[in-house]
């Protein structure tokens, strides 16, 4: 059986803990954040958990993180 390979876009973008958990970071970062108030900026510095429905697909796509 061939080896699976890890999709490197996925990797790029998400990485798993020691415990397991898959982190990302927290969507609409980069620009736009002048308006934002002052507990929305906060709250985008700190990185997500992937969600349970998303870990399998996110499992497959990264056999060997």
């Amino acid at each position: 059986m061939p080896k699976l390979k890890t999709h490197k876009a996925t990797a790029k973008r998400y990485r798993v803990t020691r415990t397991g958990k898959i982190i990302k970071r927290t969507a609409g970062q980069d620009h736009f954040n002048a308006r934002e108030g002052g507990k929305v900026r906060r709250a985008k510095r700190s990185d997500v958990v992937v969600s349970q429905t998303l870990r399998k697909v996110m499992e497959r796509n990264l056999p060997n993180g």
